[in-house]
């Protein structure tokens, strides 16, 4: 057996709280599991960040940034749990017909307030997912109006953030050259 050096593994970020990945369990809890681990990484990512540099769009000529993301996983969250899936008749978050960008590009208000929505999203988005019977209940796909599984939003949100997550990492390493998984 071909042994890897521990100093060739990928760098930890420094300050890391997150609880490791669930390795055995059975579907839900490494589907929940992994999402949470998710949504730590985000968190990890913009911590001790400047909440001025939350908003660098330091990726020219995206405008990602930080604080972008966070207010589109935010909406994101909403839209998937709450309104498709539960069928909660709630706003959309950082949406409007006429400007369906502004989660990325309207970044005024105030970061710890986008924080705190997020955080209360993701707290709904968890309640939503324990109340469920089975993976297998189904809410609906607006964009097709068919019927979209617990299972598959899931699988969906885990992508969702493990993409964001690719593109903090490179915001915050422009920022202050921060990196780590």
């Amino acid at each position: 057996m071909n042994e890897i050096p521990e100093a060739n593994y990928s760098k930890k970020w420094d300050g890391d709280s997150r609880s490791a990945p669930v390795l055995v369990g059975d579907e839900r809890e490494i589907l929940t599991a992994s999402l949470d681990w998710h949504r730590e990484t985000f968190a990890l990512k913009c911590s001790g960040v400047p909440k001025e540099r939350l908003s660098d769009q330091g990726v020219p000529p995206s405008v990602l940034s930080l604080h972008g993301i966070l207010r589109h996983l935010a909406g994101v969250e909403r839209w998937w749990f709450r309104i498709q899936f539960a069928g909660e008749d709630v706003p959309l978050l950082y949406y409007s017909d006429d400007d369906p960008d502004q989660d990325f590009e309207d970044l005024g208000g105030d970061v710890d307030e986008a924080f705190a929505v997020w955080r209360a999203e993701c707290e709904r988005s968890r309640e939503i997912v324990a109340a469920a019977r089975s993976l297998d209940e189904t809410g609906v796909k607006r964009a097709t109006g068919r019927p979209i599984s617990l299972r598959r939003i899931l699988v969906d949100m885990i992508a969702e953030y493990a993409r964001h997550n690719g593109h903090a990492d490179l915001l915050r390493e422009r920022i202050d050259g921060a990196t780590g998984h």
